[in-house]
C-alpha cells in the first residue's frame, strides 16, 4: 500500500473495508505459521539509519527533498521532518564478516550524503536528538512532503483534540504544547532487524525486551532536547509523548500508548502481539485493499499482508515484530528500536554487535526469561536506563538490584562474546566492536555523558539556543573524525569561546526572564531591576500573556513625580501593548526596530506567549566579532 494511496481513517465505509483486510491478514499469517510456510534457518540482520541534516551553523537544514533527488537511490528515503532522512542497509546473513560489512556500508552511505548535501549547504549529523532544534522549527512547514505523514499528523491531531502536550522532567523540566506531531522529528535512531524462525520468535522477542535496558544504559546519546537537559536518552519520553492520543480517562485506566514497551511477555506466538495491537489501538491510516490475502494464500502464493503492515507501521513498540518477504519467501523478524543514532558509525555498529551477541548468547543458554525475570522490573529498567544511563541500578534476574556497569562488564559482555562466536563472528571482529562497549563502560563516557560535559563547558554562551548550536558544531566536528565517543577529548577553552552565528531573533534573545504582574507594586519591578541588573521588565497576566513593559526610563520618571512611587501598581506605569517581535524574525528586523531610539527592549512573543526578550546589548558580541574581523 504505497504512500500515495494511504490516507487518514476518516471515511467509515473505507475504514470498515480496511478492517476486514486487517483481519484477513491476521488469519493468513496464522495459517502460514501453522503450515510451516515461513522461512526457517536463515538468520539475517537488517539496519535502518536515521539521519539529521544540519547547516554550517549547526541548525536544522530542511533540504531533504533536494537531497533525496540528488542521491536518487531507493535506499535513501524520507523521514517525518524535512531535516531528516533514512538510509536502509541491505539485509545480510548473520555470519563472519557481517559487522565489518555493515560498518563499511554505513560509512559509504554517510559519505554519499555528505557529498550530496554539501552543495545544499548541509551535512549529516548522527544523534538521538539534535540539540539545536528549537520550538520554532516544529511547524508543519518542516513536515515532510510524503502524504502518509500528513495523513498521520491530521488523524493524530484530530483524535488528540488539536494539541499535543509534552512534559519531561529531568535536570531541567521541559513543557511544550504543539499543534502537530513534529516533536517526533527531534529524534533519530538506528533500528536493528533480526530475522528469526517463527517458533523462536517468542523467546527472542522476550530476550530483546530484557536487554533493552542495558542496551540503553550503554548507548544513550540524547540528553539535550529543545535546549533542556533531560534524560540521558530523552528520545524515549519525547517519542512516546509525541503521538500519545489517549484522553484522561484512557490514561487513568492505563490504556496502551502508540509508542509502548508492552505490558506482558509473549507466550506462544507473534500473533499475540499483532492481535493486541488490533484490539488496543485505533486504526489511524488506511488504504483500499487489493486482493484478499486469504485468496492469495489459497492460490499457493505468498500474500504481502499490506493492511497488517500498514497498521503495524503506525504503532511504535520499542521491540516490534515485522513481516516481510525475501526472494519470494515470507519471514518474521524483530525490529529493535531503542538505540539512538550516533555518535559515530563505529559506535552504532558496536551497539548492534552487542545487541546481537546478547540475544544469541541468551537464546543459546536456554534461559526462559519469563521465569527468571519479572516483567514489571524489565519495563521499569527500560525507563530508568533511559533516564540515568550508565549510572542506573537495574533489577535483574530474580529482582536482584545490580549496578549497570557491573552487570555489563561481568555478565553481559562475556555473554555477547559467546553469542557472536556461536553465530560465526570471528575473534577479531568481535574484539573490534565489543571492545568499544567495554571501553565505554570503563570510562563512563557514553554519547550522553560527553554531550552533557560539553554543554557544561559551553556555559559562556548566554543564549541557550546559541549554546545548543555551538554544542551541535562541536559534536559534528568530533563525528567527522570517526573515532568512538569514549576517545573524544572534551572541548578546549578555545573551542568554548562563543562564536557569534545568528540570523534569527531566537538565536540571540534572552530566555532567562524576570517578569511581574499588572497588580504588583511598582517597588517589586524596581527591585527586580536592581537585583537582576536589567533595565526592562515584561508584564504578564495570569495566563502568561504579555500585557505591558516597564523600563528603567519609566521608573525614573515615576521617582520624579509626587507621592510615594513604591505604593503605585505596575499597571499604572507600564507601557501597554508594547512593540513585539517573533522568534523567527530576522536579526536585521530586530535591530531596525531597536535603532529608532524609542525602544530599548523588544519582547519576543509566539502564540501570544512571552518566550524571550532582545535588547541592543544582545548584539554586542556580534559587533565585537565584526570589529575583530575588520581590524
Amino acid at each position: 500500500m504505497g504512500d500515495g494511496r494511504v490516507h487518514a481513517a476518516t471515511d467509515p465505509e473505507a475504514t470498515l473495508r480496511f478492517g476486514r483486510a486487517l483481519l484477513d491478514d491476521l488469519q493468513a499469517l496464522e495459517r502460514m505459521c501453522d503450515a510451516g510456510v515461513m522461512e526457517r534457518g536463515a538468520r539475517r540482520i537488517g539496519f535502518e539509519q536515521e539521519i539529521f541534516l544540519v547547516d554550517r551553523q549547526g541548525r536544522p537544514a530542511p533540504v531533504a527533498d533536494d537531497l533525496l533527488a540528488a542521491l536518487d537511490h531507493p535506499s535513501f528515503t524520507h523521514e517525518i521532518g524535512r531535516y531528516n532522512i533514512e538510509y536502509n542497509a541491505a539485509p545480510r546473513r548473520l555470519e563472519a564478516g557481517v559487522l565489518a560489512a555493515l560498518e563499511a556500508d554505513l560509512t559509504a552511505a554517510i559519505a554519499q550524503v555528505r557529498e550530496a548535501a554539501a552543495p545544499l549547504g548541509a551535512e549529516p549529523f548522527l544523534g538521538g536528538v539534535l540539540p539545536s532544534i528549537d520550538r520554532g522549527d516544529l511547524t508543519l512547514d518542516n513536515l515532510t512532503t510524503v502524504p502518509r505523514y500528513h495523513a498521520l499528523n491530521d488523524m493524530i491531531m484530530r483524535l488528540a483534540g488539536g494539541s499535543m502536550r509534552t512534559l519531561i522532567q529531568g535536570r531541567d523540566n521541559l513543557q511544550v504544547t504543539l499543534d502537530n506531531v513534529m516533536l517526533e522529528s527531534c529524534t533519530t535512531s538506528i533500528q536493528v532487524h533480526l530475522q528469526v524462525d517463527p517458533d523462536e520468535l517468542p523467546a527472542v522477542f522476550n530476550i530483546a525486551q530484557v536487554m533493552a535496558a542495558p542496551m540503553l544504559a550503554v548507548s544513550a546519546n540524547a540528553p539535550v532536547l529543545l535546549q533542556h537537559r533531560l534524560w540521558h536518552e530523552s528520545r524515549i519520553p519525547a517519542f512516546q509523548q509525541a503521538v500519545d492520543i489517549r484522553g484522561s480517562e484512557q490514561r487513568g485506566r492505563g490504556s496502551w500508548q502508540r509508542v509502548d514497551f508492552g505490558e506482558e511477555w509473549v507466550d506462544r506466538s507473534v500473533l499475540e502481539v499483532y492481535r493486541d495491537q488490533v484490539v488496543r489501538h485505533r486504526t489511524l491510516l488506511i488504504a483500499e485493499p487489493e486482493e484478499s490475502s486469504l485468496a492469495v494464500l489459497d492460490r499457493g502464493e505468498v500474500p504481502p499482508l499490506r493492511a497488517l503492515s500498514l497498521h503495524n507501521g503506525s504503532l511504535y513498540r520499542w521491540n516490534r515484530p515485522c513481516y516481510g518477504i525475501t526472494e519470494g519467501r515470507p519471514h518474521l523478524r524483530i525490529e529493535h528500536r531503542p538505540l539512538p543514532a550516533g555518535p559515530t558509525i563505529l559506535d552504532e555498529v558496536a551497539n548492534t554487535a552487542f545487541y546481537l551477541g546478547l540475544v544469541e548468547g541468551m537464546l543459546r543458554e536456554g534461559v526462559d526469561v519469563r521465569e527468571a525475570f519479572r516483567f514489571g522490573d524489565v519495563k521499569s529498567n527500560f525507563f530508568a536506563a533511559a533516564r540515568y544511563g550508565l549510572d542506573v541500578t537495574l533489577r535483574w534476574a530474580g529482582g536482584e538490584p545490580v549496578e549497570a556497569r557491573t552487570l555489563l562488564l561481568e555478565r553481559l559482555l562475556p555473554l555477547a562474546h559467546g553469542g557472536l562466536a556461536a553465530a560465526g563472528i570471528s575473534d577479531a571482529e568481535r574484539t573490534r566492536y565489543l571492545d568499544v562497549i567495554e571501553a565505554r563502560v570503563q570510562t563512563g563516557m557514553t554519547g550522553a555523558r560527553w554531550t552533557l560535559d560539553a554543554h557544561e563547558a559551553l556555559g559562556t554562551h548566554r543564549n541557550p539556543l546559541a549554546r545548543s548550536q555551538a554544542l551541535t558544531r562541536l559534536l559534528m566536528a568530533r563525528q567527522r573524525t570517526g573515532a568512538p565517543v569514549h576517545t573524544w577529548p572534551l572541548p578546549t577553552p578555545e573551542e568554548c569561546v562563543p562564536i557569534p552565528v545568528a540570523t534569527r531573533v531566537a538565536d540571540i534573545m534572552s530566555t532567562d526572564l524576570f517578569t511581574v504582574r499588572p497588580d504588583d507594586l511598582m517597588d517589586v519591578a524596581a527591585s527586580v531591576m536592581e537585583w537582576k541588573h536589567v533595565r526592562h521588565v515584561p508584564v504578564e497576566d495570569d495566563a502568561g500573556a504579555l500585557v505591558g513593559l516597564v523600563s528603567h526610563r519609566e521608573l525614573l520618571a515615576l521617582l520624579a513625580s509626587a507621592g510615594d512611587p513604591r505604593q503605585r501598581a505596575v499597571r499604572d506605569i507600564m507601557r501597554p501593548s508594547p512593540v513585539t517581535i517573533r522568534p523567527g524574525a530576522s536579526c536585521a528586523d530586530a535591530l531596525e526596530l531597536l535603532h529608532d531610539g524609542t525602544l530599548g527592549c523588544l519582547p519576543v512573543v509566539e502564540n501570544g506567549q512571552l518566550v524571550g526578550v532582545v535588547t541592543e546589548r544582545d548584539f554586542l558580541p556580534f559587533a565585537r566579532a565584526w570589529l575583530h574581523r575588520t581590524a
